[in-house]
């Protein structure tokens, strides 16, 4: 069942994926109402059926997972150099970078998901959870990552930058 608190011109404040008794709805029924979620840009997205809810955050958490190795590995190819001569760790960080920086651009930038991230702060909510027929649901927050992005995208060019001087430089020196 997709149940949703709509405001006039705006995405819903919330949307809730509930649990159902009903044996006509399906766990593809539930994905697609999930999309649907995601598509009208709910503030708030709460999934109580939990074999939904655990493939929801193996995604996001792949997602965070590649986005956070990839500025790491930036950062340490951008810092790397100062510290020591070697051409080995830099190239492999900056590869690192821009191949986390290339899969998140080709899987999750345009996922309509990679804008949501669980949250534990159920304080704000607590109108919505009082609702819930489920104890553990989860529960997703609208965030903006234009920011998050611009980051990432930034630590992977210079990276790449890096390595392409780097190998140039080992090209001209042979």
């Amino acid at each position: 069942m997709y149940l949703f608190r709509c405001r006039r011109g705006r995405p819903p404040e919330y949307v809730i994926i509930r649990v159902s008794s009903d044996s006509d709805l399906t766990y593809e029924d539930q994905e697609e109402e999930l999309e649907r979620a995601f598509e009208e840009e709910a503030e708030v997205i709460v999934i109580e059926p939990q074999a939904l809810g655990d493939e929801t955050m193996r995604w996001i958490s792949l997602g965070n997972f590649l986005h956070k190795l990839g500025v790491v590995a930036g950062l340490g190819c951008i810092t790397v150099p100062f510290v020591t001569k070697s051409n080995v760790a830099p190239l492999t960080l900056g590869a690192i970078s821009v191949t986390c920086a290339s899969i998140y651009s080709l899987s999750w930038q345009n996922d309509p998901m990679c804008k949501y991230q669980k949250t534990v702060d159920l304080s704000d909510i607590n109108h919505v959870v009082e609702s819930l027929n489920c104890l553990n649901p989860v529960v997703l927050i609208r965030r903006d990552d234009c920011r998050r992005k611009k980051l990432h995208n930034c630590f992977a060019f210079v990276s790449g930058i890096i390595c392409a001087y780097k190998l140039y430089s080992l090209y001209k020196a042979s």
